[in-house]
């Protein structure tokens, strides 16, 4: 029998989200622009963020696997979840998520899986960013959200709108980083930090103050050979918190 999948099987899709390194570069890049988006307070209605930041990364990178593994149906239902949960979270608060703010999540997904494979695997063609742009669409376009780019070309002009008028600093951002230091530790928040200047645009980077060059960019040379070599898993092992270790393992589909 067919089985038709939300993702094909050799969508590049698939290989992006199938590797944990590259999906914790995602995650990376978007916890600094999710610090400075001006809808942060919405993540911060229920209390969940901030009390525990790394374990709604593992619960929203959850969601995301199911869309690009599950066969259809489940994938479908997965994004309905998706827009149930924010539809309770804005009738508890008796207002509306802008949809600017949903139209970020959605840029930012696209964004940084694109960013994180370059930087740990290679250029993507303009055809295999087309094909991550698509699937993200097609998630917007299923929980019905308004104003969605219909091409990447056209994302790529939206996204730099976006960022020019969605991001700036706050006590928000000041609090989401201050948790984020707490709950990894200063060395791993240091790795965390030093990752993002590797993946966030530019006008992110300014935001936060962040500099140009990263020092664990010479790593990140060291790191790949370590990955053709089968010794990635020990790197990981040691500077990811061990709470964690056991959900970033299965992660990793392509090895």
């Amino acid at each position: 029998m067919f089985m038709e999948y939300f993702v094909p099987k050799d969508s590049i899709v698939r290989l992006i989200w199938g590797k944990a390194d590259t999906i914790l570069f995602i995650f990376g890049g978007a916890a600094a622009e999710f610090a400075l988006n001006k809808a942060v307070d919405w993540l911060y209605f229920t209390g969940k963020l901030p009390a525990d930041p790394v374990g709604r990364l593992f619960s929203t990178v959850s969601y995301a696997r199911k869309i690009v593994f599950s066969e259809k149906e489940a994938a479908l239902k997965a994004i309905d979840t998706i827009a149930a949960i924010h539809a309770s979270v804005e009738k508890s608060r008796g207002a509306s998520i802008p949809d600017w703010a949903y139209r970020d999540v959605l840029f930012m997904l696209i964004d940084y899986s694109i960013r994180s494979f370059e930087l740990l695997e290679r250029k993507l063609t303009l055809y295999e960013k087309e094909e991550v742009f698509d699937v993200f669409f097609r998630v917007g376009e299923r929980m019905n959200l308004v104003g969605l780019p219909k091409s990447y070309s056209q994302w790529m002009v939206m996204r730099k709108e976006h960022l020019q008028n969605d991001l700036a600093e706050s006590a928000y951002t000041i609090d989401l980083l201050k948790q984020y230091k707490k709950q990894l530790g200063k060395v791993r928040y240091w790795i965390l930090h030093e990752g993002q200047m590797l993946v966030v645009p530019k006008h992110v980077q300014l935001l936060m103050r962040m500099r140009k060059f990263s020092f664990i960019m010479p790593f990140i040379v060291l790191y790949k050979l370590l990955r053709v070599l089968k010794l990635d898993a020990l790197v990981k092992a040691i500077i990811l918190p061990s709470k964690y270790r056991a959900d970033i393992n299965k992660l990793d589909i392509f090895r």
